[in-house]
């Protein structure tokens, strides 16, 4: 069994109570645990009441948060011809079509974000079994399948994220990073559960938000009010 850091458990010790706290509280308090070398990624764990076995209660999206999430992201574009060039111009990290493809099947994956325009699919189809496991694969739903090349490119340059719940029904994304200040974490914080909440399947009945909890790369989580 791992044990867990001097640091870490020190860091334990200033939540006092292991209750849920107002998203202000919870931020502040998060605040708390900035104190590494390096600038922690900020992440939040929303435990929904739905039954991820049932494909009509998936929730899945991708929102550009007021803030960023203070990372530029490494863009994959797999276009040809004009949306190629805006590709270009629109500051992607990577463009290609069959010969990135290719590529991506000998299992490059240096990026972050890949899209694709729709006449690329027949091609990146068969990507599904690489890009799939790992999040990448381009999508209608998640607005990476797309002939607005260079607006999709600005907007996750701009920390779009983007997320789907996983087998135990729980969304997890990065929302900022912890030096970002109180107000900008928590308005972050306070459109993403929004977004979340209005992603709200029709079959789901009962409660929708379980449990909302937040944590740095390397601290405890915070348990905040749903």
């Amino acid at each position: 069994m791992s044990k867990h850091s001097k640091r870490y458990r020190n860091d334990v010790k200033k939540i006092k109570q292991d209750v849920p706290l107002p998203l202000a509280d919870a931020v502040n308090l998060l605040k708390q645990f900035d104190n590494l070398k390096f600038n922690q990624s900020v992440e939040i764990a929303v435990r929904l009441g739905i039954d991820p076995k049932q494909a009509d209660q998936l929730v899945r999206g991708s929102i550009v948060l007021p803030h960023g999430i203070g990372k530029s992201l490494r863009v994959c574009v797999i276009a040809k011809g004009d949306k190629a060039e805006e590709a270009r111009n629109g500051g992607a990290d990577t463009i290609g079509d069959a010969d990135l493809v290719a590529k991506i099947k000998e299992g490059w994956t240096d990026f972050d974000v890949c899209i694709a325009t729709p006449d690329m699919m027949g091609l990146v189809g068969p990507l599904g079994k690489i890009l799939g496991p790992r999040g990448l694969m381009p999508s209608p739903r998640a607005g990476t399948v797309t002939m607005d090349v260079a607006k999709t490119i600005k907007e996750y340059k701009a920390g779009k994220v983007e997320f789907r719940n996983d087998k135990a029904g729980i969304v997890h994304a990065i929302v900022g990073k912890i030096k970002f200040d109180q107000k900008q974490l928590v308005e972050n914080i306070d459109a993403f559960l929004q977004y979340v909440q209005n992603l709200k399947p029709a079959a789901v009945k009962g409660v929708y938000v379980k449990s909302i909890t937040i944590s740095a790369t390397m601290s405890p989580g915070v348990h905040v009010i749903s």
